[in-house]
């Protein structure tokens, strides 16, 4: 006789609501020389299979020895098929609370190992605690529903516009990570609702706080569960990624803005390259508040890029995300696989072998291209030059030392001087390309950024000037009233004042 588990569900504790089948079921166990197995004592029904007189096993001494719930219910699952395997153990009549396919993972633990341990698996329903959620809290699921874990709940699996239950919420501490979870997308003073023993005679309770007060609801048990009803309201779905896709639709389509409309991937370019620069400079300035307002006009550039693809076909901002997705979890081995990578030089060195790998399988031959390539065509000057010699030195085309260095930057002055005297404006624009090009690489020499250390010069330069501007405003004069004189004696000034 082929080895059986038969998964029962006991309901959600009313005894009225129990199925004749599954009462028939329960109380022929003892009569076919099977066994029965309770997940747990801690269930209503138990005290009406206690009166009968019925024989079981539970799994409660699992979950006292064990603090992680996989290892729980990996143990309850291996028990219930060495049970079933046990020549003339009859059929093992596994009981779990409500319906034994909603939110319980040691049946799909079964489902997933029976079949290749030679078992036969069977099911039969009991009522579900959403049936009763269904009934008690009022809401209709057709609106939109989804049913998460509290024990594993991320914000990214939040939707406003639709009803959520969740469910596993056993006890006070539970229910605090499940606040704080929801308080990212929610207001604090959210009106949600907790449900205990929902349609237990005399043990249900029922009851709506705001989001803050969630973990201070007592009675948290096996039989708890929240709902955080579906919304539309504006300052939800604000927080929400789905909500700035629809938004750059709306803008984008014949009813939106005529001016975004007619953007195009070279009209937006400067505006992507502007706001990223404001984006570092609030990071210059250590600003936060800023900086999050200028990541999203930052964002919104990529929103629009995307958009003006997905309405040609050729990507969504779907097929961005999934893509760089996959390439970080792809350069990524030392974290996402089995690669090790013991500092940042070695994890730098996994990237670029990936890298490498990924051209390849393109028809790119890293062996064949310029060891310049893969510097960005339009960065910055200053960086692209430090780039460009940064990658020359790693083959070795570099200078030894400092001393070196030192003289090639001279020798490039003495040249433009040269060039003032005696040539015209393209051979001056020339040498001070050179000049500029061999600063950079003493910049890289004394591992100075020259792009941060002109950062900082142009910052020097606007602080102290914006000096001289407000002492001749408290001296009531305009730039046209006072001399060179006056503002080199005022910049002498601010240099001393500011300190820079």
């Amino acid at each position: 006789m082929q080895p059986q588990i038969t998964v029962v569900g006991l309901g959600t504790g009313d005894p009225n609501q129990l199925t004749l089948g599954v009462w028939r079921k329960l109380e022929s166990t003892g009569t076919t020389g099977g066994a029965l197995y309770l997940r747990t004592k801690e269930h209503p029904m138990v005290s009406m299979l206690d009166h009968h007189g019925l024989r079981y096993e539970t799994f409660d001494a699992v979950y006292e020895a064990n603090e992680a719930f996989d290892t729980v219910y990996e143990t309850i699952a291996s028990t219930l098929i060495a049970r079933a395997k046990t020549p003339g153990a009859g059929e093992v009549l596994y009981a779990v609370p409500g319906h034994p396919m909603v939110a319980e993972r040691t049946v799909q633990l079964l489902r997933e190992r029976c079949p290749a341990e030679g078992v036969l698996l069977g099911f039969m329903g009991g009522e579900s605690f959403l049936d009763q959620a269904f009934l008690r809290l009022g809401f209709d699921p057709i609106e939109g529903f989804q049913l998460l874990d509290g024990t594993s709940l991320q914000a990214s699996c939040l939707n406003p516009q639709l009803h959520t239950l969740i469910g596993q919420v056993y006890d006070v501490y539970t229910a605090s990570d499940v606040k704080l979870t929801l308080m990212e997308l929610y207001p604090d003073d959210y009106p949600v609702t907790v449900g205990h023993s929902l349609g237990v005679t005399g043990e249900e309770r029922v009851r709506e706080v705001p989001l803050y007060e969630l973990d201070r609801v007592e009675g948290y048990g096996n039989l708890s569960l929240v709902w955080v009803p579906r919304t539309d309201r504006d300052d939800v779905r604000s927080r929400t990624f789905s909500r700035l896709h629809e938004i750059v639709h709306i803008l984008r389509s014949p009813e939106g803005c005529p001016w975004d409309r007619e953007q195009t991937h070279k009209s937006l370019r400067k505006n992507l390259i502007e706001e990223a620069y404001e984006v570092l400079e609030t990071i210059d300035d250590d600003d936060p508040d800023h900086m999050c307002e200028e990541l999203g006009d930052l964002l919104l550039q990529i929103m629009l890029h995307s958009q003006i693809e997905a309405e040609a076909g050729s990507f969504t901002v779907f097929d961005v995300i999934q893509e760089l997705n996959e390439k970080l979890i792809r350069r990524h081995p030392h974290v996402f696989g089995s690669m090790q990578a013991e500092d940042a030089d070695e994890a730098l060195s996994n990237w670029q072998q990936i890298k490498d790998e990924e051209k390849r399988r393109k028809g790119i031959n890293p062996d064949e291209q310029s060891v310049l390539s893969g510097v960005p065509r339009d960065l910055p000057g200053l960086m692209k030059a430090y780039k460009l010699q940064k990658k020359a030195a790693g083959v070795g085309f570099d200078w030894s030392a400092l001393e070196e260095v030192l003289p090639i930057v001279e020798s490039e002055l003495a040249e433009v001087k040269e060039a003032i005297e005696r040539f015209g404006k393209a051979e001056q624009q020339e040498e001070i390309g050179d000049l500029l090009f061999a600063v950079v690489n003493l910049a890289r020499f004394l591992k100075v950024d020259p792009e941060e250390a002109m950062a900082d010069a142009n910052r020097k330069f606007f602080d102290r000037f914006s000096y001289i501007e407000s002492q001749l405003r408290l001296k009531g004069k305009t730039f046209d009233q006072t001399d060179l004189q006056e503002m080199e004696s005022l910049w002498q000034e601010a240099k001393k004042v500011l300190k820079k």
